[in-house]
């Protein structure tokens, strides 16, 4: 059984710990990074030890914490421009609190009653928000498996009999090369092979070019892929042009919204989902612009009966009788954590026009960093950001290696990616601390670098 005193004081110590480390990581009072190699690092932490022999008590727990968290990525650093993780807000902190406590597995209702009710009624708020008000949905871990659950239901409508026959082989997903890879490997993994992604025309952004969509006489679309917005640009495809062709041609329209869908609560930025409602299936990550820590993402179908159908599962333990609510039926996971607490939390201590705020500032964040680095001599910036992604380059040296130099004493944290073939740096704008203190000491460090 639990020692309820000793665990009372290691909450308490873990709740300082965090408390100190997310207030100096906002101050931006230590490196945003830190990466040691991993053989030194477990020394430091004395894990082999404990692995071992154990006898950790609340007085070595704090300082095996205290180097722990010296030892990472500090999300809530103002320097922190790096991958598209959220700089969690405390609330959602909470609830990751009470699920490692409580543990109910609740795609099973009976798991966990009030988990689950608590994710039908963030799913229906989220299914209200992009336009499927009669619709049905599920969280997952992540928005990979988000993906896969959405081209599964595509799959079970454009064959019916794929789960038992197997993947008919004239299926195709259009798909532009900027899409995530998580579509490309879900082509896979449901058997229909790399050879059914059809890339799509777009233009030299990586946008689909709605005017030069294919003709797909001939062959079974079972989905297009659109995105709102790309991962790497942070710019949105014209999801009602895309749409319309899809509802024309018959074709399963699925959105990875996986880093743009908080816009639908700015109101200066959800005219960039236009269209959106127009979908058959939309992702939607938690754990990217709503601020909840990894993972929460939901599987958003316009039909109901979709979703049902993307799965077939027979376990005598688990499916017997009617047991009304559970959501088993809807995942691959079969034990799934408590997540929509998690958004719940959230939306429960900041609500739609708080979280709808936090987009607003980090879109503002990142627009004012292009307007700061175009002005000054050696930045090529492609594009103007309609997100809090930015890309850019400076002068004609290798971005990577100007990247790991920016990073190397851990005063900065940004990410590269590819434009038409060419390196360019990108930052992503996440963190609340961030200011123009902070993009300006990032763009004199990449000029003297």
């Amino acid at each position: 059984m639990w020692n309820i005193q000793e665990f009372t004081e290691a909450a308490g110590v873990t709740v300082k710990a965090l408390a100190e480390y997310v207030d100096e990581s906002q101050r931006g009072a230590v490196p945003v990074v830190r990466r040691r190699p991993p053989r030194e690092l477990a020394d430091r932490l004395g894990l082999r030890d404990l692995i071992q022999k154990g006898g950790m008590t609340p007085g070595t727990y704090r300082e095996f914490l205290r180097v722990f968290l010296a030892e990472g990525t500090r999300l809530h650093h103002p320097a922190y421009l790096g991958h598209q993780s959220a700089s969690p807000d405390f609330p959602a902190a909470l609830a990751d609190f009470v699920h490692g406590a409580t543990n109910n597995p609740m795609a099973i209702y009976e798991m966990g009653a009030a988990a689950a009710t608590v994710e039908f009624e963030v799913l229906r708020w989220m299914l209200a928000k992009v336009g499927f008000p009669a619709g049905g949905g599920v969280l997952t871990h992540g928005g990979s498996l988000a993906n896969l659950t959405a081209l599964l239901a595509a799959r079970a409508r454009a064959a019916p009999d794929a789960w038992e026959d197997g993947v008919p082989d004239d299926l195709v997903i259009l798909t532009p090369p900027s899409a995530h890879y998580s579509i490309s490997r879900a082509a896979s993994i449901l058997g229909l092979g790399q050879r059914a992604l059809v890339p799509l025309e777009t233009d030299s952004l990586g946008r689909i070019d709605a005017a030069r969509l294919p003709d797909v006489s001939g062959r079974r679309v079972m989905a297009l892929v659109a995105s709102a917005c790309a991962t790497g640009t942070g710019l949105h495809d014209d999801l009602r042009a895309v749409g319309e062709w899809c509802r024309e041609h018959g074709a399963w329209f699925h959105v990875d919204g996986a880093h743009g869908a908080s816009a639908l609560l700015s109101r200066r930025h959800a005219h960039l989902l236009d269209g959106i409602e127009l979908a058959d299936s939309v992702i939607w990550d938690a754990h990217k612009m709503l601020r909840t820590s990894s993972l929460a993402a939901a599987v958003l179908v316009r039909r109901e009966s979709d979703l049902d159908a993307a799965f077939r599962q027979e376990a005598s333990y688990l499916f017997y009788g009617d047991q009304g609510f559970d959501l088993i039926n809807r995942t691959v996971e079969c034990t799934k954590a408590e997540l929509g607490l998690k958004i719940f939390m959230n939306l429960a201590w900041r609500g739609e026009d708080g979280l709808g705020d936090y987009v607003d500032r980090q879109y503002a964040t990142a627009h004012r960093f292009w307007e700061l680095a175009r002005r000054r001599p050696g930045f090529e910036l492609p594009y103007e950001p309609e997100s809090n992604i930015v890309c850019f380059r400076y002068g004609e040296a290798d971005q990577a290696r100007l990247r790991e130099l920016l990073m190397r004493d851990g005063a900065f944290h940004l990410t590269s990616t590819e434009l038409n073939g060419v390196r360019h740096l990108r930052v992503t704008v996440m963190a609340p601390a961030t200011d123009d203190r902070t993009l300006e000491a990032l763009l004199d460090a990449v000029a003297t670098v």
